[in-house]
């Protein structure tokens, strides 16, 4: 997925990179991040791409017992 670009990181033509609907199917928050973080998302392998999302994945798996210990102890252990 690697596009040319300018010296100054913006994808040339002016056009907005172009993302993997991996991103958003996993849920991150792409839409949010600046021009500049999009190109390097836009510019992943597809290895990267997988790593990237193989940390979502474990991040989201033990989220819910982060929360609970948050919720419980109002979020003084964490």
């Amino acid at each position: 997925m690697n596009r040319p670009h300018d010296p100054n990181g913006t994808p040339s033509g002016g056009e907005q990179p172009v993302l993997s609907a991996a991103l958003y199917e996993a849920g991150l928050p792409v839409d949010l991040l600046s021009d500049e973080q999009r190109l390097v998302l836009s510019e992943l392998t597809e290895e990267e791409l997988a790593v990237l999302l193989d940390i979502k994945s474990r991040l989201d798996a033990v989220e819910p017992e982060v929360q609970a210990h948050g919720e419980i102890a109002g979020g003084a252990l964490f």
